[in-house]
């Protein structure tokens, strides 16, 4: 068991000599619509029966993305799943095509692409964005539309699917990331706006106002509860502020977020008509490989039992250069080659890719200590547990200093003879509670259930100091910390 409280159990992996069979994998699929695929995921985690899940098995357009595929990557632990949204938009009606924005004819291209990585314990989702403008270079291929065999070229990521459909896709990303995709899915509009309906809506924080006049968003800062096609308007905008797809990935990601909390806070896992009414919504507009069934459905979802916004970490692939130039292609996004090969060796070797440090340690000088949750994402009340006069309006002090966000009105705790610094915390914010405890050398953690998102921190007579802290290198955040709080 990790040091810290909270900290989930990792089960130790077999030691026999003979070779495990790979895990089987399932894919959900991302973007505008991806978020809903993973809410599949969820919800299975209810674990109702196989009969109503089985049901929904006519439901999945097949494909055959790994037809042909040789030289493929080695199978690491874990489940991989490629998460593909496209921009298909024929059962959407035209008065909702004109309500959201969508008209247009559709490029029959990936307008987002993600792999969801579950770990081996199924205590982890860790979710990668694949920028769409990625400069990536194809694998030998025949291009399906004219016929025309080609060699390896230079493409963006999102034109793969055009040339060569889920196939060049999956080989493209495996190519690219050398990372085994173990299950393929694409899903559309009308399958991600049906489930967040089905639902009952989402909802998000905007953390200031946004607005894009391509997909009529228009949201003030604050709470907003979004149905199907408001959802869709969200996670499609790109000019919502000035960080164009960059910025919709982290606004896909907190909306990916705010569905496992809606999915998982709610009745929806224990109400087996809802969550068939679900599952249809998602399966009844999405394209799957052939192993993608009822019988992975339901493993994972037994699995995934008690999954929550915390289980999950997201983060963007490492980009080295923007706006890279290609002729004939136009400007792209290049990978930082060391980082992202880094990101995607932990993908391989089953591991979080957020740093996962246990509380105390350390000493308030020296390098800053390496956290999973920046200080920015984490709110603080101080209670002095002390006898000594002036000490919470200093450690409050010193900790807005490192880039926490205090109260600023530190209190007296009731008792005041506390002999160690301690760190209060819910179970749900468990990665931000690490990550104070790395700043506050020698303090230690306590579970207080139902606490809320507020760490508590009492101060004791071992108090030395703040010590600085810093997000590991791949800027992952976690579910608890990008939705609504």
């Amino acid at each position: 068991m990790p040091a810290s409280p909270g900290s989930p159990q990792r089960r130790p992996r077999p030691s026999s000599g003979r070779p495990r069979p790979p895990v089987r994998r399932k894919k959900p699929r991302w973007a505008m619509r991806a978020v809903t695929t993973l809410s599949v995921v969820v919800l299975a985690a209810a674990g109702i029966g196989h009969a109503v899940v089985s049901s929904l098995d006519a439901d999945i357009a097949r494909v055959d993305p790994f037809k042909d595929m040789k030289n493929r990557p080695r199978a690491g632990h874990g489940m991989n799943v490629l998460l593909v949204g496209t921009d298909s938009r024929e059962k959407i009606s035209e008065a909702e095509r004109r309500k959201y924005r969508l008209g247009g004819a559709p490029c029959h291209c990936t307008d987002t692409m993600m792999i969801v990585h579950i770990s081996e314990d199924r205590e982890r989702a860790s979710v990668v964005s694949l920028p769409r403008d990625s400069y990536a270079v194809t694998p030998p291929h025949t291009d399906r539309t004219t016929g025309h065999r080609h060699g390896g070229h230079v493409i963006k990521l999102n034109a793969a699917y055009a040339e060569g459909g889920p196939n060049l896709t999956v080989r493209t990303v495996e190519h690219m990331t050398h990372v085994k995709i173990d299950h393929y899915l694409e899903i559309d509009f009308t399958s991600f706006m049906k489930t967040v309906d089905v639902l009952g809506g989402v909802e998000i924080c905007a953390t200031r106002p946004l607005k894009d006049s391509y997909t009529g968003l228009n949201l003030a800062a604050g709470k907003h509860e979004l149905s199907g096609g408001e959802a869709l308007q969200y996670v499609r905008s790109r000019h919502a502020d000035g960080s164009s797809d960059l910025g919709r990935m982290q606004r896909q990601q907190r909306f990916m977020a705010a569905l496992i909390a809606q999915s998982t806070s709610s009745g929806v896992l224990l109400n087996p008509m809802k969550f068939r009414d679900i599952t249809r919504a998602v399966l009844g507009s999405v394209r799957a490989d052939k192993e993608f069934g009822t019988g992975e459905l339901l493993d994972l979802g037994r699995a995934m039992r008690n999954f929550s916004p915390s289980s999950s970490e997201f983060t963007t692939v490492p980009i080295g250069r923007m706006g890279f130039a290609v002729k004939g292609i136009g400007s792209t996004l290049k990978w930082d080659a060391a980082k992202s090969g880094r990101l995607f060796r932990a993908l391989r070797e089953d591991e979080p890719l957020a740093v996962r440090k246990g509380g105390g340690g350390g000493s308030k000088g020296g390098a800053p200590a390496r956290v999973e949750v920046a200080p920015q994402e984490i709110r603080v009340q101080v209670e002095n547990g002390t006898r000594t006069a002036g000490l919470g309006r200093k450690v409050d002090r010193e900790l807005a200093g490192a880039g926490f966000r205090t109260t600023r009105v530190p209190v007296n705790a009731r008792g005041r003879g506390a002999s160690r610094t301690v760190v209060a915390y819910d179970p749900r914010w468990d990665r931000s509670a690490r990550s104070l405890a790395a700043a506050l050398p020698g303090s230690s953690l306590r579970v207080v259930r139902g606490q809320g998102a507020v760490m508590r921190v009492t101060v004791g007579a071992d108090y030395r100091g703040v010590r600085k802290v810093r997000v590991g290198e791949f800027g992952v955040t976690t579910g608890d910390e990008v939705g609504c709080r």
